[in-house]
């Protein structure tokens, strides 16, 4: 079984997937963190990502990209870069098959996997058997965002954390590679208020779907 997660930035989606993974005892992947780490080891390896055969390279070598988490990799820095490296060709293809092979692995264990991303359900597991799409204003997720970032220690703008939010909304909507859609019979949830409120439309799904 798998359950995709789709929504933009900031949206909440780890959050939501944890919560299903732990209700339902499944496994939990976070694409984001893949995109992450890839770009952590480009900008580590001083990798121009504008030159093909030095990305083609780079991911002969690499083979395998680990799925863990760490909060090195959740810096403004690794978000802005990230973004624009989600958008080569071959690093979204990498990605996809990382995803892949973790799910397949994972099946041996866990009774299904949720994963939660920009392009899951429409792209990467298009037969996912339930697949939802997480819808937040850009405002409220800027303000989280800025919360967030304080909380870490970091120095954060509210003004510039909205500006990049709507920068990143607009370039995953239009790159050319698996644009941020919702995807085909995917069922919305609204994460704009406290997360009771949004667990309760999970569930909702979940029991009828489940």
């Amino acid at each position: 079984m798998i359950i995709s997660i789709d929504g933009p930035s900031g949206s909440g989606k780890e959050k939501i997937a944890k919560y299903i993974a732990k209700k339902y005892k499944l496994y939990h992947l976070d694409s984001g963190m893949l995109y992450r780490r890839i770009t952590f080891l480009i900008l580590k390896n001083k990798i121009d990502i504008n030159k093909k055969n030095h990305i083609k390279k780079f991911l002969k070598d690499l083979k395998h990209i680990s799925a863990k988490k760490h909060k090195n990799l959740r810096t403004e820095i690794i978000s802005k870069a990230t973004s624009k490296i989600a958008k080569n060709k071959e690093i979204r293809n990498f990605i996809n098959y990382q995803q892949k092979i973790i799910v397949k692995d994972m099946l041996k264990s866990y009774k299904g996997c949720v994963i939660d991303g920009r392009d899951i359900g429409s792209n990467v597991f298009k037969n996912a058997k339930i697949k939802l799409f997480i819808t937040v204003s850009a405002k409220i997720r800027a303000k989280r965002r800025h919360k967030q970032l304080i909380e870490q220690g970091e120095k954060s703008i509210y003004s510039r954390i909205l500006k990049g939010i709507i920068l990143r909304d607009k370039t995953d909507k239009k790159r050319e590679i698996s644009p941020l859609v919702v995807p085909i019979n995917a069922i919305y949830i609204d994460n704009s208020l406290d997360f009771k409120n949004t667990i309760s439309q999970v569930n909702q799904v979940l029991e009828k779907k489940l």
